[in-house]
C-alpha cells in the first residue's frame, strides 16, 4: 500500500513539473504579431520624391485665339508634392460651355469636321494621363512646330499649349479655389430698352474662377446681335455719340476687368451708371454690373 502511494506520488510531481515546464515554453501569448490592414497591402504604389507645394494651380492663357475663338485652362492638384490629378480645359469667347462639356455634347463634332481619330475631350484625357504618369513634359518629342507630338498614343491634338498652361500654372504657384461656382452663367434684361437694344451676360466659371465674360445684346429691330452690329461699324458710337472707343471696344475692356480682376465689388459703378474703374471706358456700365451679379447668382 505504501508503494502505491509513493508511486503515486511520483507521478503527480512529475506531471505538475511537466506542465510548468510546456506553460514557460509556450510561445502563443508572447509572440502575437502586429495587425496588418489589407489597405496596406493593396494600395497603389505612392510616387515618392515630389518637391511641388501642395495645393491647387490654375493658369488661363492671355487671350481667345483668334481663329478658334477659344482659351485654354489649366486646373492641378499637387499632393504630397506630385500631381494627382489635371483639369485641362477651355473657354470660348462667347462665354458659353466649356470646352470640355461642348465636346461632350458633340458640339465640338473634330471627328466630323476636322477627320480626328477621336474628339477633343477623349485625347485631351490621354494627355492628362501622360502627364499623371509622368509628372512632367521632360522627354516629350514633337514632331512639328505646331506642337504635336507622338509620345503620346492616340493623340493627334496640339499639346505644347497644354505643356506651356502647365508650366505657367507651376511656376506661379498654389492659387487654390476661386469664390464662383463652376459653370455657364446666363442673365438677360427684361425688357428691350428705348434703344430698342436689350442687354445680356453671360459668364463661364472653371476652378471657382470668370475664365469668360461676354457682355452683349439683342435688338428688337434686327437678328444681328449688338456685338456684332458694333462689329460691322453700325452702331456708330464714335460718329454719333463722340465717344472715345466703340461700344465692342469698350465692352471688351469691361470683360477683361471682369476676367483679371475677378470681383465685380470692385467695380465701382457712380449714380449715372458708370465707373471710373476701367480706363477707356465711358459707356455705361451699371446694367452689365446688376446683370452679372443676377447671373452669378450673387444677391
Amino acid at each position: 500500500m505504501r508503494k502505491l502511494l509513493s508511486l503515486l506520488l511520483v507521478l503527480v510531481m512529475m506531471s505538475s513539473l511537466f506542465i510548468g515546464c510546456a506553460k514557460k515554453e509556450d510561445p502563443v501569448q508572447e509572440t502575437t504579431a502586429p495587425a496588418t490592414t489589407a489597405a496596406a497591402t493593396t494600395e497603389a504604389p505612392v510616387q515618392t520624391g515630389g518637391d511641388l507645394a501642395d495645393g491647387i494651380y490654375f493658369a488661363t492663357e492671355d487671350g481667345f485665339d483668334e481663329a478658334s475663338n477659344w482659351k485654354g485652362v489649366v486646373t492641378l492638384e499637387v499632393k504630397d508634392g506630385n500631381i494627382v490629378s489635371v483639369d485641362w480645359n477651355g473657354a470660348n469667347i462667347s462665354a458659353g460651355k466649356d470646352k470640355k462639356t461642348t465636346s461632350k455634347d458633340g458640339e465640338y463634332n473634330m471627328v466630323a469636321f476636322g477627320k480626328a481619330q477621336s474628339e477633343w475631350h477623349e485625347q485631351a484625357a490621354l494627355a492628362e494621363a501622360y502627364l499623371l504618369e509622368n509628372q512632367s513634359f521632360e522627354g516629350i518629342n514633337y514632331t512639328n512646330a505646331d506642337g504635336k507630338t507622338d509620345s503620346i498614343a492616340g493623340v493627334s491634338i496640339t499639346v505644347n499649349d497644354f505643356e506651356a498652361l502647365v508650366n505657367a500654372a507651376l511656376a506661379a504657384g498654389p492659387v487654390g479655389t476661386g469664390k464662383y461656382v463652376d459653370g455657364t452663367f446666363f442673365a438677360e434684361e427684361a425688357n428691350f430698352g428705348d434703344s430698342g437694344w436689350k442687354d445680356n451676360a453671360s459668364f463661364t466659371v472653371i476652378n471657382g474662377f470668370i475664365v469668360a465674360a461676354n457682355w452683349n445684346g439683342t435688338s428688337n429691330a434686327s437678328t444681328k446681335d449688338k456685338k456684332a452690329t458694333s462689329l460691322d461699324g453700325e452702331y456708330k458710337m464714335v460718329e454719333f455719340g463722340k465717344a472715345q472707343a466703340e461700344w465692342h471696344e469698350q465692352v471688351a475692356l469691361v470683360e477683361g476687368y471682369v476676367t483679371d480682376i475677378q470681383d465685380l465689388e470692385s467695380l465701382a459703378v457712380k449714380a449715372d451708371g458708370k465707373t471710373d474703374a476701367v480706363a477707356g471706358v465711358s459707356i455705361t456700365v451699371g446694367g452689365f454690373v446688376e446683370l452679372a451679379k443676377q447671373a452669378l447668382k450673387l444677391r
